[in-house]
């Protein structure tokens, strides 16, 4: 069975992808909050607290922002074509989807890269 690389398949793909990631990002940010409990110095000598201040953690952050604004604006979608019947415009209702995702990547981004 071959698959054709459409925007249909192409938004179920990255749906998928986004969304393990999301579980990922969630698992860790659970483990290093876990060290609180050992005390202050601890937490703060934990790795991944460390890494915070790096910059390749700003840049991490805006995937992340990527993920979470993309599966979440691709959800909003999916829920209008199957219940809305968007079925007939559901390609105008992607590109609508990532246009208006980028505008809120760009707002989100230019604080977060104005520290760097």
């Amino acid at each position: 069975m071959r698959y054709r690389w459409d925007i249909g398949f192409i938004a179920w793909l990255l749906m998928r992808i986004s969304g393990v990631l999301i579980v990922l990002f969630l698992l860790m940010h659970l483990f290093v909050l876990s060290h609180l409990g050992l005390g202050k110095e601890a937490f703060e000598g934990f790795f991944f607290v460390k890494m915070a201040e790096k910059p390749l953690n700003k840049l991490l952050e805006l995937g992340l922002i990527g993920c979470l604004i993309f599966h979440g604006l691709n959800g909003i979608r999916i829920c209008l074509v199957d219940f809305a019947g968007g079925v007939f415009v559901q390609k105008r209702l992607f590109w609508a989807a990532v246009g208006v995702g980028l505008v809120i990547f760009v707002v989100a981004a230019v604080p977060i890269l104005s520290h760097l």
